[in-house]
């Protein structure tokens, strides 16, 4: 048996000739290959853009689907409005002006673009790092105003220089290929950054403190998150080299803009260029004119290639969900392939269903959860299950709960989850083992598909062959006769129609699970009734 730190993710979902053409609205302006994208994919789509938040919020609950850049902030009041909303596509990296966190409470997957503008950016910073060694801006300025003041611009080469990243992802890693083209030393600083990709990179990778030390040039390429703000501080700066050049093309709020100030004043630090600022647009700023500073007005991703490529990709991205519950590039969930969803679908109604049971049939609540999962199946991406079967777990208690607020749920309230496996031969019969422990004993249900429809094959310890059907009982009896006939009569005097009755035992004579299904919803005095008769020691409703 293996065993796994558990992930979740979001199942899939498939549109049929029943489900109305997803809807989608791009709030912010981009390319209008967007918009070719979605119409060709047979997604809905309006481009409304510069809408003020009072009214992005009257009509946010049209969509399925919201689009933006950097402008429009869905913040938790508009998500709070988005009704039918499932997904924000952030066409563009940084998505510090979406609340992930509300996003996720309601279920709303929020993707972004990591890879249409990391050419871009990349080079961008370079073409930045080249500016400040050389004070290009300000020499070509003076120039032009008339001056030839060719003894003032003594720059610095970046060749044999050390260049220390501050984030090594996607865009990180192409700066570094791009810096030791030009022949620099390249450190590097990422809490994620394992050896091995450390190596594939020709990266040396280092500690923060060791990173500000040696560094010649600091160029940052990491998020926003309350980790990195102000990364680059009074405390750091003061460790680095005198004349060290600091660029900043990822998100503003990295860098502490005052203690930049005052180390630039003092001639500590021997250039800066931000791309990015903590407020903007930044239209005035105590940086401007200070000696040594560069600025550009956020032109990181602004390129043709980038703004097309962000465009195509949201838009691609956001249509593979809606349509197929494919998820890509996603913040707050992880991915699902377009070849995967279909696969799945199944599978996860299964674990939806088994959560969902158990929810219901639990007396105490959860301190751990584990879901296992047996034979072919294990073969399969098996987190978009257990996210469901968590979701319908929960969903006794918390009736809003869905596959990607589950997870956060679960660990605020210290439920421990994790997934097993266990792999047998390939003909071997796939299972999904759902078993929840309380601080009284430990629960566990079995299912399986057969012939395409979810089954129950045990439960709590007692083999039986049951589907899942809108309406059941849950009775735990001992195996005496005269119950079956009992709990018939007490059904058939409350003119409750049994559908089907499933029964197993572990031992005659032993404990005894019945499942009876019904064709309606069944009252609390009929419940009381069947609790009434001898053999009985538990009665649940389910509804699945």
């Amino acid at each position: 048996m293996r065993e796994t730190v558990y992930l979740a993710r979001l199942p899939g979902r498939s549109l049929t000739k029943e489900t109305p053409m997803p809807k989608v609205l791009i709030a912010d302006k981009m390319s209008n290959r967007a918009v070719e994208v979605f119409k060709a994919r047979g997604v809905d789509v309006d481009v409304i853009t510069g809408l003020t938040k009072d009214e992005l919020m009257k009509i946010i609950g049209e969509y399925d689907g919201l689009a933006v850049r950097s402008s429009t902030r869905p913040d938790a009041e508009i998500i709070g409005q988005a009704r039918n909303l499932k997904v924000i596509g952030r066409a563009g990296i940084g998505v510090d002006n979406i609340d992930v966190s509300a996003a996720t409470d309601r279920g709303v997957v929020v993707m972004n673009t990591p890879f249409g503008n990391a050419i871009t950016t990349a080079e961008h910073a370079i073409a930045m790092l080249f500016a400040a060694a050389r004070q290009i801006p300000k020499a070509s300025e003076r120039t032009q105003n008339g001056e030839w003041p060719k003894s003032d611009y003594k720059g610095t080469e970046l060749f044999n220089k050390t260049l220390g990243i501050i984030g090594c992802g996607n865009i990180g890693a192409l700066v570094a290929e791009r810096a030791q083209g030009l022949k620099m030393k390249v450190i590097g600083y990422d809490p994620y950054l394992t050896p091995e990709r450390a190596v594939e990179l020709g990266i040396e990778k280092v500690e923060l403190d060791e990173l500000f030390q040696r560094a010649d040039a600091i160029t940052l390429h990491t998020p926003l998150v309350e980790s990195t703000r102000n990364i680059v501080n009074r405390e750091r700066l003061g460790m680095t080299k005198p004349g060290v050049i600091i660029v900043n093309c990822a998100r503003g709020g990295l860098v502490d803009e005052d203690a930049l100030k005052d180390a630039l004043e003092a001639g500590h630090v021997r250039a800066a260029a931000l791309d990015v600022f903590a407020v903007e647009p930044a239209k005035s700023h105590n940086l401007f004119g200070t000696k040594g500073f560069i600025a550009t007005p956020h032109l990181g991703a602004s390129t043709n290639e980038a703004q097309e490529n962000v465009a195509v990709q949201v838009a691609e991205q956001m249509a593979d969900y809606l349509l197929t519950g494919a998820i890509s590039n996603a913040i707050n969930t992880p991915s699902i392939s377009a070849e995967e969803a279909p696969r799945l679908k199944p599978w996860v109604d299964l674990a939806d269903k088994l959560g969902t049971m158990m929810g219901q049939l639990l007396h105490d609540p959860a301190v751990t959860v584990e879901i296992t999962y047996k034979g072919e199946i294990t073969a399969l991406n098996t987190n978009p299950m257990s996210a469901a079967a968590l979701a319908g777990l929960l969903r006794a208690a918390m009736p809003d709960v869905n596959p990607v607020s589950a997870p956060v749920l679960a660990k605020e309230r210290g439920i421990a989850l994790k997934e097993s496996y266990i792999d047998e031969a390939e003909r071997a019969d796939s299972l999904i083992r759902l078993t929840v422990e309380t601080a009284v004993r430990k629960f566990a249900i079995v299912g399986t598909i057969y012939r395409g429809e979810p089954r129950i094959v045990r439960l709590f310890g007692v083999p039986m062959d049951a589907a899942f059907d809108a309406n059941m009982i849950y009775v735990r009896n001992d195996d005496k006769p005269g119950f079956i006939g009992e709990v018939g009569r007490l059904l058939g005097e409350a003119k409750v129609n049994i559908a089907t009755f499933y029964l197993g035992r572990m031992s005659e004579g032993g404990e005894a699970v019945c499942l009876i299904s019904v064709d309606g919803p069944v009252s609390d005095d009929v419940a009381d009734a069947i609790r009434e008769i001898d053999q009985v020691k538990i009665v649940d409703l389910v509804r699945i």
